[in-house]
């Protein structure tokens, strides 16, 4: 298995990225839920498993860059 540090920097197709900052990790038995702090002081959550988050090294306080690759989004007037 290679570590994701030995990779070269992976090309993507979103170009829906901006810069957050980790605020917040809620750990489960397999997945976890990343609370981030992005520009505007507005929040955003990424949900991922445990295993990816430990190979990233992705811990709080960490500044990173968020990729926004979405199919659908809908919105639900209340």
């Amino acid at each position: 298995m290679v570590s994701t540090l030995e990779v070269p920097a992976m090309r993507v197709g979103a170009r829906n990225r901006v810069t957050g900052k980790v605020t917040d990790i809620k750990k489960g038995n397999l997945m976890c839920l990343v609370k981030l702090e992005v520009p505007a002081h507005s929040r955003m959550a990424s949900v991922m498993t445990i295993e990816s988050l430990d190979e990233l090294g992705i811990k709080k306080g960490d500044d990173v860059e968020v990729i926004v690759k979405a199919v659908n989004v809908l919105l639900i007037k209340h």
